[in-house]
């Protein structure tokens, strides 16, 4: 985490909760990189935002088949060909289980947003004047995801 972030969040929090929802959930076993590194471009993106004493947005980025995969093993059936509407569900259902576990360790009381999930060409989404505080890249066995960590603007 970079030293002006607000919060006491560590590095070591954040990859072992989404190890844990994606090994759980998913039953996928995920690499951690630990590096920071960018999100390339063609990426769905599921975004959960965070309202309270800290405010900020969990997002999950991954390519569309992968999402595709993690939607087949989420929910006991073969992966579909094609995103669906219940692929974009199973993405911001992860987002918020993501989510949902850091606002544990952030703050009390802080509220969760219902996820959304954006993808297709041409799309990008931007929390605005929030700065990362956290993006890392996760392996797994069918290709690599991201996680972004946004913190909002600080009031003064």
């Amino acid at each position: 985490m970079p030293p002006d972030s607000t919060i006491g969040l560590q590095q070591g929090d954040v990859e072992q909760i989404v190890e844990t929802v994606f090994s759980t959930m998913v039953g996928v076993e995920i690499e951690k990189t630990g590096t920071p590194c960018t999100v390339p471009a063609g990426l769905m993106t599921a975004a959960v935002y965070l309202a309270g004493a800290w405010e900020g947005a969990v997002l999950v980025h991954c390519f569309p088949q992968q999402a595709c995969d993690f939607a087949g093993s989420f929910l006991g059936l073969p992966p579909p060909a094609a995103v669906t509407d219940d692929v974009r569900d199973v993405l911001g259902e992860l987002a918020n289980m993501i989510a949902g576990n850091l606002k544990c360790i952030l703050c009390p009381g802080i509220k969760l947003s219902v996820p959304s999930v954006v993808d297709g060409d041409g799309c990008s989404l931007r929390v605005c004047r929030g700065h990362t505080i956290f993006r890392s890249r996760f392996g797994t066995a069918k290709g690599p995801f991201w996680l972004t960590l946004i913190e909002g603007p600080r009031t003064p």
